[in-house]
């Protein structure tokens, strides 16, 4: 394997760990609305209040996961380093990664702490998917700008009127998560099939 098929093995798994580790968590929190509730709440309430099992497996899931991105993204910064134009894009995967596990650990309970490193997490996945553009070729090129730009978009629509009344808080969040999540499985798939001597085109 190369750098690229590592990269995008530990992207992949991370996207898929971190997409079942929500919906197992859902589903092991009572009374959870995925309309009213953040997903940040099965972590930890701002009330305090912890719900377990569904509070632990979220929890270590961003943990593992955002290490495992952080990980993808030096064995891509690794691979693109030999290239003539390196690219921002590593940097931001791993921005990323850091939010994810910052947010794993500073659950909501840490008040501004923890929305502080949601947001890096949203705004740097969002760019990343966007930077991705000259590393993959058509038609995943044209899908990662979409997502990224979906991303950044819902990224505050828990906070504009219109998106929460239509989806909830919730839904709004889950336009801004899964777009990246999306993102990074079907990057990490892209990279599991790249040469070390491919390029997009």
């Amino acid at each position: 394997m190369n750098r690229l098929n590592v990269a995008g093995a530990l992207f992949f798994i991370a996207g898929t760990l971190i997409l079942l580790g929500i919906v197992t968590a859902e589903a092991t929190y009572p009374g959870y609305s995925v309309s009213q509730n953040y997903i940040s709440d099965l972590g930890g309430a701002t009330s305090g209040a912890i719900m377990q099992p569904a509070g632990a497996v979220l929890d270590a899931t961003l943990v593992v996961g955002g290490l495992l991105i952080i990980g993808g993204a030096y064995a891509l910064h690794r691979a693109l380093d030999k290239r003539a134009f390196p690219s921002a894009l590593p940097l931001l995967i791993a921005l990323a990664g850091i939010g994810s596990v910052g947010v794993g650990i500073f659950n909501e309970t840490f008040g501004i702490i923890h929305w502080l490193l949601s947001g890096l997490t949203f705004i740097a996945g969002g760019f990343a998917a966007i930077a991705a553009f000259n590393q993959q070729k058509a038609p995943l090129r044209y899908f990662s700008v979409i997502l990224g730009i979906t991303a950044l978009v819902f990224a505050i629509g828990p906070y504009v009127t219109p998106a929460v009344a239509f989806l909830g808080v919730g839904g709004a969040e889950r336009w801004a998560v899964y777009p990246i999540v999306l993102w990074l499985i079907g990057f990490g798939g892209y990279l599991m099939g790249t040469s070390s001597n491919t390029t997009s085109q």
